[in-house]
């Protein structure tokens, strides 16, 4: 029976790089593409940043693939397009957010020899901190946020972490403010019981500021990083230092429902319709997709190893090339196509995706 991927192509940027993922999904599995809309676009036809029909569809894929949200024309709006990611999120039941960042051999902000060997994954909860709590709200003279963290929520995302680490290097680092939060003190407490089902993975304790500074003073050091949902938030997004942008980074929220694949970057508006945008980060989603949502973590390989080979003959402007956006996807393209006639591909993995109505 062929998938199906919900496809929501989103704001901004998110249309032009959706594309470029999609033709290489295409180009690796049998698929069956349904569209909806989120976001922005999703606020213009209905009035809803999430449509329910929207909704109904990810629940009954096999696997949702996002471009991004939002942008400066619905700021001051009732509603922003940011709340339909945070609603199908928990409408999707997905609680960890999978963010991997290893050096590429690209141009980065840190000195060469930090970066080089450095492969760090971080695991973010989706579900609990203070994107979720109550109360919280604005009256204009007080504002609250409520940090909101259970035992049970913790134990989940942190047992997500200690599989993957196993299938890498066997180490944990848990980020935390346990010195002056409660919630991060049950959250220290919860790790270290999960922990101990482990005895293979090697647990450690950062407080998220000296994590900070670690993860750019000595990226290699770590291995997967688990955090709470802002801390893990900001911690992922600093990792773009690792690769030299976030328009190269990819994400995957697992959870109990459909899995959740989107780039990491936001929207860029003032890059849309340029043709410039980096499509790396949404390739990189869609070989997350293929391994997590279509369990083919042969062809997400071959897409990893694609995409690297294509980094290496043209960038587009955010990381120091002149490409474009079709000229990257086309490189990825040309790569794969090699490694099928090297015989790297596996027999039967080069398909085509078609549409749904």
């Amino acid at each position: 029976m062929v998938p199906t991927v919900a496809v929501l192509r989103g704001d901004g940027i998110g249309p032009e790089v959706i594309e470029a993922a999609l033709s290489v999904l295409g180009a690796c599995a049998p698929v069956r593409v349904k569209e909806a809309l989120i976001g922005g676009a999703a606020i213009e036809a209905a009035g809803d940043p999430l449509p329910a029909e929207t909704l109904a569809l990810c629940r009954e894929s096999q696997a949702v693939l996002l471009g991004a949200v939002g942008g400066p024309r619905w700021e001051n709006g009732p509603v922003r397009p940011e709340a339909g990611l945070l609603r199908l999120r928990q409408g999707l039941g997905v609680y960890a957010n999978l963010r991997p960042a290893r050096y590429m051999g690209l141009p980065t902000p840190l000195r060469d020899g930090l970066v080089r060997q450095a492969n760090l994954l971080v695991v973010r909860d989706l579900a609990g901190g203070l994107y979720f709590g109550e109360p919280r709200g604005n009256d204009g003279k007080t504002a609250i946020n409520t940090m909101h963290q259970t035992a049970e929520g913790t134990a989940r995302v942190a047992h997500v972490a200690f599989r993957e680490a196993r299938t890498r290097r066997c180490h944990v680092t848990s980020v935390d403010k346990a010195n002056v939060l409660e919630a991060s003190q049950l959250w220290r407490a919860t790790v270290e019981e999960v922990a101990k089902s482990y005895p293979d993975v090697t647990l450690e304790h950062r407080y998220v500021d000296a994590m900070s500074f670690e993860m750019l003073q000595a990226p290699q050091r770590f291995d997967v990083i688990l955090a709470e949902n802002l801390f893990g938030d900001i911690l992922s997004d600093e990792a773009a230092a690792v690769v030299g942008s976030i328009g190269l980074l990819p994400s995957a929220s697992l959870g109990e429902g459909t899995p959740l694949f989107e780039p990491v970057h936001g929207s860029a508006p003032t890059l849309a319709g340029r043709g410039i945008a980096n499509p790396t980060g949404a390739i990189l989603s869609v070989a997350m997709l293929l391994e997590h949502g279509l369990k083919r973590p042969d062809l997400a390989r071959l897409v990893e190893e694609a995409v690297a080979s294509a980094l290496r003959e043209a960038r587009t402007p955010d990381i120091g090339g002149s490409a474009t956006t079709l000229e990257v996807t086309a490189l990825v393209h040309r790569h794969l196509g090699w490694l099928r006639d090297s015989g790297s591909a596996p027999e039967g993995s080069v398909m085509s995706y078609e549409w749904g109505v």
